[in-house]
């Protein structure tokens, strides 16, 4: 559906982020376009860092909510990432979702980044699309590895549990959140130092499996905690703040998302929300690993002239494939569009995502058109953003172990610890 200023939206159906919901689901439209706007220049730029959430708790809590605590949405008894029971309806609140939940309550932690760094932004920008959606906090768990990325999760969804890594190893902490209780929705935030140098072997086998996780990078191309080194994905023959020009080719995240299997691939920039806030929310829609490559500028050691990680060159430079917006799946609109204009994907849940073609025809289920579009955009200094690849039939790693439905996490050890006869048995076999 193209909405009045010509943005074409994902038309999405049952979403698996309410595998679990425990609450009803009214209607209503989020739309790139949508209020409360989070996506102002500041904002996208990261000069307005994510707020501090206010001491005043979700409708019907008792006490304000911190980092890690249960919430509850309406209901005096605490929830847990397991919980699957309905609660009583959520409280109205003015300009709340369907939650009853403000975008204020989405917030986390007041940013100790940079002023303009564009890793507020994608925080600013995680947490309208949270909103949007009416995200059950308690079911999110937060995740990271080392780094100034890797301090964002502090900054958003204050009420959710979350987990700091060791250095590129955040995907085996995921990994096993993942199986543990398969309910959950990991929501991953790393680097491109913490992602593509040493912890680039983690990031192949995430990828690999499909663990089903929204994983997005924070690219600057530098170590901004150590004073602006380049990264693995700086571009060859960019130029440091000292003068330093790089003489290694930049590792392609999105390219090597591809080559390992990736059942889900995007490409944007901090300071784009139109396009950005719609790929989180697909992401979070998505059976799989949705890989989200995001340039995103330190302004304090890459934001100078020569610099091809800045916030003018990504604005001089960013050519998007398609136009994209996105439309939950507890509001089904039919969509209206000249034939041969919108790509129509249909994914195992039954949404739909439509992509309006811009200047060049593409169609992102074709992983062949994927890997020439990378080519491309890797031959001619191109700085491509949108979807670039999804796979509409993709199955998760819990789905491929045939999981139970209840989280392993919370079985009793009656059912997950054989009995003293069945071990012996099974060495009574081996000899």
């Amino acid at each position: 559906m193209n909405d009045t200023t010509g943005q074409t939206v994902l038309d999405a159906g049952r979403s698996p982020i309410d595998a679990q919901a425990t609450t009803p689901l009214p209607v209503a439209v989020a739309t790139a376009n949508s209020e409360p706007k989070v996506e102002s220049d500041k904002a996208a730029t990261g000069v307005s860092k994510p707020a501090v959430a206010d001491d005043k708790a979700a409708p019907g809590d008792s006490k304000p909510a911190l980092v890690g605590d249960k919430t509850t949405t309406g209901d005096s008894k605490p929830k847990t990432a397991g919980d699957t029971k309905p609660t009583s309806p959520p409280v109205k609140v003015p300009g709340g979702n369907r939650l009853g939940l403000t975008v204020t309550d989405y917030r986390g932690a007041d940013s100790t980044l940079c002023a303009g760094c564009g890793h507020d932004a994608v925080s600013s920008h995680i947490i309208k699309a949270s909103f949007d959606l009416g995200i059950e906090q308690h079911r999110v768990a937060k995740l990271s590895g080392i780094g100034c990325s890797s301090k964002s999760p502090a900054y958003f969804l204050g009420r959710a549990f979350g987990f700091n890594s060791v250095h590129g190893r955040m995907p085996s902490v995921a990994t096993g959140a993942g199986i543990a209780n398969r309910n959950l929705i990991l929501l991953a935030v790393s680097g491109d130092g913490d992602t593509a140098s040493i912890g680039l072997g983690q990031y192949a086998h995430v990828i690999r499996r499909n663990l089903k996780m929204v994983y997005i990078v924070e690219n600057n191309g530098v170590y901004g905690l150590t004073k602006g080194q380049f990264s693995a994905t700086a571009d060859l023959g960019a130029r440091q703040k000292s003068g330093v020009l790089n003489e290694l080719p930049p590792i392609d995240l999105c390219g090597v998302a591809l080559e390992f299997g990736a059942t889900f691939v995007a490409r944007s920039f901090s300071g784009d929300p139109k396009q950005l806030q719609p790929l989180i929310k697909a992401a979070l829609a998505h059976n799989g690993t949705a890989v989200i490559d995001v340039l995103s500028p330190c302004v304090t050691f890459n934001e100078h002239e020569g610099s091809t990680k800045s916030r003018q060159w990504a604005r001089d430079n960013e050519i998007p494939i398609h136009s994209i917006g996105f439309v939950p799946h507890f509001d089904q609109i039919n969509v209206d569009y000249d034939p041969g204009t919108v790509k129509e994907v249909k994914l195992h849940d039954g949404s739909r995502i439509h992509l309006k073609k811009l200047d060049r025809d593409f169609d992102p289920t074709d992983r062949a058109a994927a890997r020439r579009l990378i080519d491309e955009a890797t031959r001619e200094k191109l700085f491509l953003t949108g979807l670039i690849y999804i796979n509409p039939k993709s199955e998760g790693f819990t789905d491929l172990l045939d999981l139970p439905e209840r989280p392993l996490g919370t079985l009793p050890d009656a059912e997950v610890r054989p009995e003293r006869k069945v071990l012996d048995e099974i060495m009574e076999s081996l000899r």
